[in-house]
């Protein structure tokens, strides 16, 4: 696993060992980068389910202002740890070691940009953490929601939650859904 564009770009990353993890392949984090581009630079990014922490790496790498990671594995933290200092991002990156839903309300910015959540894909922490973000001043009309999870997911039921779904992509077994807040009239 690699950084694929920008500062850091060719780096190579360190994951940890085990089964407990499920890296996102470089092919769908070169598609998924692509496709949010001019969304990054100067952004904050939060890298929820972190394990390696290779997406937010990948975001201050082009350019992101700051990223938070997110993890509450040890193995996965020291490895966020490495993978940071191999890049040099320590100023930029905040690691939040602890539970998914309780750091949600330790993130301490005006606005977060993008917020990406690859959780174990048959749990309910993606719609429980959307529940929460609803209500976090952080999110605004402008925060993207980006949701790694199976093919089979079922987001249908998201307007209960003031969000909707304004993209996905679908890969061989595995999809990104595009979240942001429902516009208010």
């Amino acid at each position: 696993m690699r950084v694929i564009a920008g500062t850091a770009r060719r780096m190579k990353l360190v994951t940890p060992e085990g089964m407990d993890t499920r890296p996102t392949q470089d092919i769908i984090k070169e598609t998924l980068f692509n496709m949010i581009q001019f969304e990054v630079p100067g952004s904050v990014f939060v890298d929820l389910c972190a394990g390696s922490g290779q997406m937010g790496i990948e975001a201050l790498s082009r350019g992101a202002r700051r990223a938070y990671f997110i993890e509450n594995d040890k193995k996965a933290i020291a490895c966020i740890q490495k993978n940071i200092h191999t890049t040099r991002f320590e100023e930029e990156g905040v690691i939040l070691k602890q539970d998914a839903l309780n750091a949600l309300r330790h993130i301490h910015e005006k606005e977060v940009h993008i917020i990406y959540m690859d959780p174990p894909y048959e749990s309910d922490l993606a719609r429980n953490a959307i529940e929460i973000l609803s209500s976090c001043s952080y999110v605004t009309e402008e925060t993207l929601i980006i949701v790694e999870t199976s093919l089979e997911s079922d987001f249908s039921d998201l307007e209960e939650s003031g969000f909707e779904i304004v993209r996905e992509k679908d890969y061989k077994t595995n999809r990104h859904l595009f979240i942001r807040k429902i516009t208010e009239a």
